[in-house]
């Protein structure tokens, strides 16, 4: 198992919170390319498989592009984008909405249903990879991340 210093070639780093920080952004790109790769064998990104589950959570009933911009993971995402291109393969359709023009209603399809079904049981041996570290050992994760996200967010927004 190589260390941060090991994977990038460098032996110093100014603090603690400098080889931290450096070490979430490349273990979040290592997560993201493999991610990658895992969902191009069902030819879709990332960011369609987030899309596709958060319909999925949300069926039977519709979600806005807004409401799934609002819970996309890269809040970044062109969520009208990803909506065109997953109903140009047939997995999800839109209606517009007859009390205001302005809304479209987005739902998944049966055959987004389906790939999503047939992604399930592969990716969740992808997570497998986290039964190294225990339940205990992971919920502690969890908290530091939320409050490492929420303060960049906060120092973020306060600049």
């Amino acid at each position: 198992m190589l260390s941060l210093g090991e994977e990038i070639k460098q032996t110093k780093f100014k603090s603690e919170h400098q080889k931290a920080m450096l070490n979430i952004m490349l273990t979040a790109n290592t997560l993201y390319a493999s991610n990658s790769r895992f969902f191009k064998k069902f030819d879709l990104s990332p960011e369609q498989y987030n899309v596709l589950r958060i319909l999925r959570g949300n069926h039977p009933k519709s979600c806005s592009v807004l409401n799934i911009q609002e819970r996309m993971l890269d809040k970044m995402s062109n969520a009208s984008r990803l909506v065109d291109k997953l109903e140009t393969k047939g997995l999800l359709t839109r209606i517009q909405c007859k009390e205001d023009r302005r809304q479209v209603d987005i739902n998944i399809t049966k055959a987004g249903l389906e790939i999503l079904n047939q992604i399930d049981v592969p990716f969740e041996s992808m997570e497998s990879v986290l039964e190294c570290v225990s339940d205990n050992e992971l919920v502690r994760f969890n908290e530091i991340l939320d409050t490492i996200r929420n303060m960049y967010r906060s120092a973020a927004e306060s600049a």
